[in-house]
């Protein structure tokens, strides 16, 4: 079966883009990693994978460079972005839960390649020696020391990992604190960013307005979500935008994402979110009616 996102994205979205699109001197794509692995993570479809095996990765980083891309982390990207400066040729690079083959397979391509990147690490998965849980191996406290050593960027990825929403107050505060304290302890660093687990809940305006509070209370400057599309002034800075790359990214779909061309797939993204939002908060409200009516 024909893969629509990338049809749509090559043959319509992407040539709309470069001829009508929005000034990408004042946009940035900010590529969101996982593993750099042959482990596919259990679904298989394209879209939902998230390894990139170490060859197409090292081919990805090598053809950025080629093509003139530098990389920022995301303080001096969002500094840049208010003043105004011209970002194209610019992305930001970020791996999401601190798996070991960044380590091991990814560095050595990047310090090639004179990029930088963010790590998000959900800290309960980093211990002394690698955690292995569900068939992958985890970094080590060592090894975060070794890599901010190198110039990697830390932020937090939550303690457990767990869906934020299914959790009250004082818990989704013990996450967000945590973590930040915990990293900041062993690397003896400001942790100034944070990475949400899972799919973004944006339809939900009331708890992502209570996040955004407890974000900033905890001392956070930045954040990232899995929202698709590029980064410009207009976005919550707790909240951005990323693109989704993998082992299906080949040159010409990932020049058509860092162009503007997988914008479009927010809107769709944004409307099946909010639709299953609002037949749960239905649901929700049957189920209390039945209760009470008992």
């Amino acid at each position: 079966m024909p893969r629509l996102d990338r049809l749509a994205t090559l043959y319509f979205c992407h040539p709309f883009v470069r001829l009508f699109g929005p000034d990408s001197r004042k946009r940035v794509p900010i590529l969101m990693y996982h593993s750099i692995s042959e482990n596919l993570f259990g679904k298989s479809h394209p879209y939902y994978q998230i390894n990139t095996t170490p060859k197409v990765f090292a081919r990805q980083m090598r053809w950025l460079k080629r093509a003139g891309y530098r990389t920022m982390d995301l303080t001096e990207m969002l500094t840049a972005l208010e003043a105004g400066k011209d970002l194209s040729r610019t992305v930001v690079i970020t791996f999401d839960d601190g798996y070991r083959d960044f380590y091991t397979e990814g560095l050595p391509v990047m310090k090639q390649c004179g990029f930088t990147a963010t790590i998000f690490l959900a800290t309960d998965r980093i211990h002394d020696t690698s955690a292995r849980i569900e068939g992958a191996d985890y970094l080590t406290w060592r090894d975060v020391r070794e890599l901010h050593a190198e110039g990697v960027r830390f932020g937090s990825h939550t303690v457990t990992h767990p869906d934020l929403r299914s959790l009250d107050p004082e818990q989704i505060d013990y996450e967000l604190g945590y973590s930040k304290e915990t990293i900041e302890q062993k690397l003896g660093t400001p942790v100034e960013s944070f990475s949400y687990p899972s799919a973004f809940p944006e339809e939900d305006r009331d708890f992502t307005r209570f996040l955004f509070d407890a974000l900033e209370n905890h001392g956070f400057e930045s954040g990232v979500s899995t929202i698709i599309g590029r980064t410009c002034l207009g976005n919550n800075r707790f909240f951005l935008p990323r693109l989704p790359v993998n082992s299906w990214d080949d040159a010409v779909f990932l020049q058509a994402k860092l162009d503007g061309g997988y914008d479009w797939l927010h809107w769709p993204q944004r409307f099946a979110k909010a639709v299953y939002h609002n037949v749960s908060v239905m649901q929700r409200s049957s189920w209390m009616e039945s209760e009470e009516a008992k």
